[in-house]
């Protein structure tokens, strides 16, 4: 029951970043924002699915 809501939590933030990413259109900027949602991706992995 705990890691449904991780799923719902790495479902969510993938949502959002196609939203952001779809808004913004800079090459650049998109570069930064899938950056950084790869880094929070990766330590909730780390940090609480491990």
């Amino acid at each position: 029951m705990e890691n449904i809501r991780y799923y719902l939590f790495l479902l969510a933030a993938i949502i959002v970043a196609f939203l952001i990413i779809k808004k913004v259109t800079t090459c650049l900027v998109k570069s930064v924002v899938l950056i950084v949602l790869a880094v929070v991706l990766a330590a909730v992995y780390f940090l609480y699915l491990k």
